[in-house]
């Protein structure tokens, strides 16, 4: 790629786990361990992002270091099933923003996903091996690599290509930890975790300097889950999605973070939108677009109403407005994301020679089944893409409090755990990137965004200070540990 010049900064973001991560059941030894691990894997990545590593290859560097710790669910890491086996899952997918004429191999966007694995050390590595062995050449010939088109594989079949394309296998007990062992013996007893022990996927999302995005995820799955279960890590849509589309005028709707430019509050928060007023007076685009915010939040809520409670003659469960209840729940969605890192100062005011385009890519972690049953990840990239949503709104109203997948629990939330869990990604959105290379003599940056609704999402980032200056931010709840 030493061919292509470089149009952005590299961007990344970790997640090691989410659920019910309790303060009182994180002890500051067990919460130091998480803290220097996320920050050794997040300096050595963001290293290969801009020393010119692909996205691609950064992401599953990533998952690799951390599927080798035993702090994590995957790989070394994996809790085990009922059977007391352990069954692990990894899936790997790319998009570009750039022209889709122009893509290189790993470029174009593409998924790969493997489960039911036993004994490869790094199954994220066997993902990706099956994502570039295609079997074919890029102009559709037959290409003898061992691989195929097939997107998803599984069990003894996917092991015996991971031996033929010289992966690394380990015997079950390199894969057997006390601790793992020990919290799979009392789940089966029913007694209640001493402490908080990290649970669900981890992943990485990765901006290389070329446009290319890629998300890296892999787990061990649930606790004592059934033999054979396949949980959302692994399947396209509901834990992991990567997208891109033409965004060109007209029709591009300009998004709240585009139009405000918003920077770090310091705890990884962003600045108040609310501060564009003067009194009740909007000032800027608010005033020249006066109704601008009132029909995307119309829309949006319209999208997410709930389904009808009562079983007698009620609108119906697509109603155009939402109950009033879940109308102030949702209000202030639009007004706070929890977190979004934007770099842009301007718009695009001019026509642009090339079409506008945006990409996303996204990694959940949590409650794998409620994932499943919402296609949570492609329900995320659904509402950017068709209501025209920033990233960082298109994740609060899926993962973040109230949001999809805690209404999907009903009665059962905060009982059974499930619903629960977040999602971390990156966007890139061409049309309100003016400071690029080549126009302004800088290059364009992504938006890092996440957002959760349970206890805590072990996470690590980079995002721009106040005065432009990169900071290392590496956190599990919404506000620091002390």
């Amino acid at each position: 790629m030493s061919d292509t010049p470089a149009t952005f900064t590299p961007a990344l973001i970790l997640h090691g786990g989410a659920g019910n991560i309790q303060r009182a059941k994180l002890p500051p030894d067990l919460y130091a361990k998480h803290h220097a691990s996320l920050q050794s894997y997040l300096r050595s990545t963001n290293a290969l992002l801009r020393d010119g590593a692909s996205a691609l290859d950064a992401a599953v560097h990533a998952v690799s270091l951390m599927e080798d710790d035993e702090l994590f669910n995957c790989g070394r890491g994996s809790v085990f099933t009922t059977a007391g086996t352990i069954e692990m899952e990894a899936s790997i997918m790319v998009t570009t923003v750039q022209d889709p004429d122009h893509n290189r191999p790993g470029e174009l966007k593409k998924a790969a996903a493997v489960m039911n694995v036993r004994n490869v050390r790094h199954p994220i590595q066997l993902a990706r091996e099956s994502l570039l062995r295609t079997g074919y050449t890029p102009d559709g010939k037959p290409k003898h690599d061992g691989g195929s088109m097939h997107p998803q594989l599984a069990g003894p079949h996917v092991e015996t290509l991971a031996r033929e394309w010289g992966l690394e296998f380990k015997p079950d007990e390199w894969f057997w930890t006390q601790r793992r062992w020990d919290e799979h013996r009392r789940g089966l007893e029913g007694k209640e975790e001493p402490i908080s022990l990290s649970q669900g996927t981890v992943g990485c999302v990765c901006l290389d300097q070329w446009g290319n995005l890629a998300v890296a995820t892999s787990t061990g799955g649930k606790t004592n889950k059934l033999p054979g279960r396949i949980g959302d890590t692994p399947t396209l849509g509901a834990g992991f999605w990567a997208d891109a589309w033409d965004a060109s005028f007209p029709g591009h709707s300009i998004t709240q973070e585009a139009a405000f430019p918003m920077v770090s509050n310091g705890k990884g928060g962003v600045a108040d939108p609310s501060s564009l007023y003067i009194g009740d007076r909007p000032t800027g685009i608010m005033a020249s677009k006066p109704d601008f915010w009132a029909d995307l939040r119309d829309s949006l809520q319209s999208c997410l109403s709930p389904r009808p409670k009562s079983r007698s003659p009620d609108p119906p469960a697509y109603s155009s407005r939402p109950s009033s209840a879940y109308a102030s729940a949702l209000g202030p969605l639009l007004e706070k994301p929890f977190h979004v890192e934007h770099s842009c100062h301007e718009f695009v005011q001019d026509i642009q020679t090339t079409s506008p385009r945006k990409a996303i890519a996204i990694s959940g972690t949590g409650d794998g089944d409620a994932f499943l049953r919402l296609a949570a990840a492609h329900s995320v990239a659904s509402l950017s893409r068709l209501q025209s949503l920033s990233l960082s709104q298109a994740v609060k109203s899926v993962a973040g409090p109230q949001g999809a997948l805690q209404q999907s629990a009903g009665s059962r939330w905060g009982v059974t755990g499930e619903g629960e869990g977040g999602f971390i990604g990156i966007e890139i959105d061409t049309a309100c990137a003016v400071c690029s290379s080549g126009r302004l003599g800088k290059l364009r940056r992504g938006n890092v965004v996440f957002d959760f609704n349970c206890g805590g999402m072990w996470r690590a980032w980079v995002e721009r200070g106040r005065n432009g200056e990169n900071v290392e931010r590496i956190m599990v709840f919404r506000e620091e540990y002390e």
